[in-house]
């Protein structure tokens, strides 16, 4: 049953009928409205939308990226997935700027020769050099400390000796691993109320080039019935469950918890970026879940701003005329990791995946 191009096309109507129309740092325009929820099975499938071709590599890749701590697009680039460029672009262009109008020198390798002298580089040309110059992309490819630099090293946690008037001495900021410690808690105490990550750092959001729009996510788990972990083993319902009990399955490593994932989001790009989002944490949620012995259970997006783009309406109305295939599935290697972030692309498979064609729409940055 593929009940997630259904919610998304239900979300996309309502927002033609029902938005109002509003001016955004772009300078595209949207149509806009505030508060929406998605709630997805993954027994169901995985959450892929089948109404337009999606880049499952590309969303694959910047997944495996945050989960590197990583905020240098080369390794983006490196693999081929290019939806960071034109913030990266743009934030290289606003440097450059800024340096010419206040007299500061700038490399010369940051800038490209012909007749007319130097000057900045094309998009293009730009994204060629993070490829194949190491030094330039390591200057120029940073886009921050954005998502993977607070999933895997937020700078917060300070730590000394507190004196009778609350005052620390011999201070220092320790670095705090979100998804390191998510993965522990859920092994030792999985019941817990503070199972979540967040990427709203608000203290360095002065030095992203772009705040987090799905700043944060939360886990839930619950026990599985018997007769729940008697299917995963058995796919039906069967006389041995009679001779088997828990620690029997336990032995056959079979789960013995559900694993549900909800993510927030302040600003959601529904044409383009919602359906990356989705098929993002719903791979995330199958992760997390492969680190701990768990079963993807629900996947629950919770939206904020939730708009259209002006120019991606028309391109939209060709997609809600199309129905719905059923969902793909995704398989994760059983390679042992160390960590989660040592997973590559390889390790990650789509199956069966049918859909319509892909539909072209213009990223505003």
């Amino acid at each position: 049953m593929n009940n997630i191009d259904r919610q998304y096309k239900e979300l996309l109507e309502h927002i033609i009928h029902f938005g109002v129309e509003k001016k955004d740092r772009t300078g595209t325009g949207t149509k806009s409205i505030f508060g929406w929820q998605i709630r997805h099975r993954m027994e169901e499938g995985f959450p892929l939308l089948t109404t337009k071709k999606m880049y499952f590599k590309g969303i694959v890749t910047e997944l495996l990226w945050f989960l590197r701590g990583d905020t240098n697009i080369k390794y983006l680039v490196d693999n081929g997935c290019h939806i960071w460029d034109g913030d990266c672009y743009k934030a290289y262009r606003k440097r450059m700027s800024l340096s010419v109008n206040n007299g500061y020198d700038i490399d010369r390798n940051s800038l490209k020769y012909n007749e007319n002298g130097f000057s900045p580089f094309t998009q293009e040309e730009f994204i060629n050099k993070i490829k194949t110059d190491n030094e330039f992309a390591e200057e120029w490819g940073e886009l921050g400390p954005i998502y993977g630099k607070q999933w895997r090293s937020w700078k917060g946690k300070v730590t000394g000796i507190v004196d009778d008037n609350f005052i620390y001495h011999g201070t220092q900021v320790e670095e705090i691993d979100q998804i390191a410690n998510l993965i522990s808690e859920l092994k030792t105490n999985p019941d817990s109320r503070r199972l979540m990550v967040n990427a709203l750092n608000v203290g360095e959001l002065d030095r992203m080039v772009l705040p987090p729009c799905h700043y944060g996510f939360q886990v839930y788990t619950r026990e599985l019935s018997f007769d729940e972990r008697v299917r995963l083993k058995l796919k039906s319902e069967d006389l041995l469950k009679e001779r088997v009990t828990h620690e029997t399955l336990d032995k056959l490593n079979i789960p013995r918890r559900a694993i549900s994932l909800m993510w927030s989001q302040r600003s959601v790009d529904t044409g383009l970026g919602l359906s990356f989002n989705i098929a993002s944490y719903g791979l995330l949620l199958m992760m997390i879940a492969k680190q701990v012995n768990m079963i993807p259970d629900e996947l629950i997006g919770n939206l904020g701003d939730v708009h259209l783009y002006l120019n991606h309406i028309e391109p939209i109305k060709e997609q809600l005329t199309r129905e719905p295939f059923e969902l793909p599935t995704v398989k994760i290697s059983d390679r042992v990791v160390n960590d989660i972030s040592e997973y590559t692309l390889d390790d990650i498979i789509l199956e069966n995946y049918r859909s319509h064609p892909s539909i072209k729409m213009e990223l505003s940055n």
